[in-house]
C-alpha cells in the first residue's frame, strides 16, 4: 500500500508513458479514409475605422465672415454659452439693449479683432420657440440681401438658444418714430421715406428673388433696424414662411403675427400670400407718414386703430396734409405726401388683388427718397410784408389753396394711373404666384 504521495507520483509516470506513446501511435497511423481538404481561410482584412463627420468648422470673426459663399449661402458659425456669456459681461443690465416677447437683445464683442454684434436670448417661455428658432437661422443662412439683417452664428447649447446678429447702431424704427426723446431731433421726411424705400427693397427681394418665395408674415416697425445711415434691415424672421409655388395662389397657415398689421383676409381665413406683406407694408408706411401705432390705446376709441381712422381720408385728396406728423412742423414736399398717402392707400386696399405688387412700390418710393438739391440751400430771408401785402394776403391766400389743391390732385391723379397700371401689369402675370 503506498501513501498518497507515492501514488500520485507513480500516477504521474504513468500517465507519462501512456502520453508519449500515443504521440508514437499517432505519428504511424495512417491518415483517415475519409479525405478532407482543408483550404487556409482568406487573411481577414484589417477594419478600417470609418472616419467620424468632421464637425463643422468654427471660424473666428473676420471682415469676411458673411459674405456668401460658392452656392450663395452665409456660413453660419455656431457658438457656444460660454462664449455668449463672455461676449455680453455675462449678459448684465448694462448691455441690455431690447426686450420683447421673444426675449432680450444683448450688445456684445466677439472675436480677435473684435466685432460688434447683438445676441438675441429667446426667453424659453417667450413666443419665439424651437421651431421659430430654426425657421430663422435657416432663412437667414439662406438668404441674403443688403435690406436683411446678418447672421452671424447662433448658439443651441442645451437648452439655450440664441441669435447672433450684426449689430446696427440706431436700433429699431419703432424707437425713433414713437419713443424718441424728446429733446432728439425727429425723424424728417426724407428719412423716412428712405426707410420706407429700404423695407420695400426687403420684401422684394424676398418675394421675387428668392426661390421659392418667402413670405415674411411679421412686418412692423419693431422689426425694421436702422443702421448709422438709416439704411432700412428687416430682422426677425421666426414666422417666414415659403410662399406659393406652381399652381398654388395661396398657402394656407395659422394665422400669426401681430394684430394691426396682419391682412384682414388673411386674418380670417388663414390663407397666406405675398399680397399680406404687401398690407403690413402699408401698415408701416402709414405709420412712418402719420407718426402714429397701428394700435394705440391711448387714444380715442375712434382712432385707436391706424388703418380704420385713416380709411375715410383717403377718399379726400384735399385732407391729406391732416395725415402728416405733426412733429414734422409741415416741413414736406406736398406732392411728396399725397404721393406717399396714395401708396399706402392701395397698399391697405381690402380686396388683395387690387394691391399692387412690392416690385411697383419700390419704382413708386424710390423717388420719393430722395433729398432735392434745393432742400441743402440756405433759406431765403423774407422781407417783412407791407401794409398793400396785407390786404392782398387773402386774395393771395385764395389763390395759394387752389394752386395746393391743383397740385394734390394732379399727384393723386398720377398715383391712380400707376396702380392701375400696376394692377393691369398683376394681371398680365396670371402665371405668376403672387396674384391672386
Amino acid at each position: 500500500m503506498s501513501c498518497f504521495s507515492c501514488f500520485s507520483s507513480h500516477e504521474k509516470k504513468s500517465a507519462k508513458r501512456t502520453h508519449s506513446g500515443r504521440k508514437k501511435q499517432l505519428a504511424t497511423a495512417s491518415p483517415p479514409q475519409r479525405e478532407v481538404t482543408t483550404t487556409a481561410p482568406p487573411p481577414r482584412q484589417a477594419e478600417v475605422p470609418k472616419p467620424r463627420a468632421a464637425p463643422p468648422p468654427e471660424p473666428r470673426i473676420h471682415k469676411d465672415a458673411n459674405k456668401d459663399t460658392g452656392n450663395k449661402n452665409i456660413a453660419a458659425q455656431t457658438f457656444t454659452f460660454r462664449e455668449l456669456a463672455t461676449a455680453t459681461k455675462n449678459f448684465r443690465q448694462e448691455c441690455l439693449i431690447g426686450e420683447g416677447g421673444f426675449g432680450r437683445v444683448y450688445k456684445g464683442k466677439l472675436g480677435k479683432p473684435e466685432q460688434v454684434v447683438a445676441v438675441k436670448q429667446l426667453d424659453r417661455n417667450g413666443l419665439q420657440g424651437n421651431k421659430e428658432f430654426l425657421v430663422e437661422v435657416l432663412m437667414l443662412s439662406l438668404l441674403h440681401h443688403q435690406h436683411l439683417v446678418n447672421l452671424v452664428g447662433y448658439c443651441a447649447d442645451g437648452d439655450q438658444r440664441l441669435l447672433v446678429y450684426e449689430y446696427l447702431a440706431l436700433g429699431s424704427l419703432e424707437c425713433h418714430l414713437f419713443d424718441h426723446a424728446p429733446e432728439k431731433k425727429p425723424i424728417d421726411w426724407f428719412k423716412r421715406m428712405k426707410i420706407a424705400l429700404g423695407a420695400a427693397k426687403g420684401l422684394e427681394y424676398l418675394h421675387d428673388k428668392a426661390n421659392p418665395p418667402v413670405i415674411y408674415r411679421d412686418l412692423k416697425s419693431s422689426n425694421i433696424l436702422l443702421d448709422a445711415e438709416f439704411n432700412a434691415k428687416l430682422s426677425d424672421f421666426g414666422l417666414a414662411k415659403l410662399g406659393p409655388t406652381g399652381e398654388k395662389i395661396h398657402v394656407s397657415s395659422r394665422v400669426m403675427g401681430t394684430y394691426g398689421y396682419c391682412a384682414p383676409e388673411y386674418q380670417r381665413t388663414g390663407q397666406l400670400t405675398v399680397k399680406s406683406d404687401v398690407y403690413s407694408f402699408g401698415v408701416v408706411l402709414l405709420e412712418l407718414i402719420t407718426g402714429r401705432r397701428a394700435i394705440d390705446t391711448t387714444r380715442q376709441s375712434d382712432e385707436e386703430n391706424l388703418v380704420s381712422w385713416a380709411q375715410p381720408i383717403f377718399k379726400e385728396t384735399h385732407r391729406y396734409p391732416e395725415l402728416a406728423d405733426p412733429v414734422l412742423g409741415g416741413d414736406f414736399p406736398v406732392r411728396g405726401l399725397n404721393q406717399a398717402v396714395a401708396v399706402a392707400s392701395m397698399c391697405l386696399h381690402e380686396e388683395p388683388s387690387a394691391r399692387p405688387l412690392i416690385s411697383d412700390v419700390v419704382t413708386a418710393l424710390s423717388f420719393l427718397g430722395t433729398v432735392p438739391k434745393c432742400a441743402d440751400a440756405a433759406p431765403v430771408s423774407l422781407p417783412s410784408p407791407t401794409s398793400d401785402d396785407q390786404q392782398n394776403t387773402k386774395s393771395n391766400g385764395n389763390l395759394v389753396n387752389k394752386e395746393s389743391a391743383m397740385e394734390r390732385q394732379k399727384a393723386v391723379a398720377e398715383a391712380i394711373e400707376w396702380g392701375s397700371n400696376s394692377r393691369h401689369n398683376a394681371a398680365s402675370r396670371c402665371g405668376s404666384a403672387v396674384s391672386l
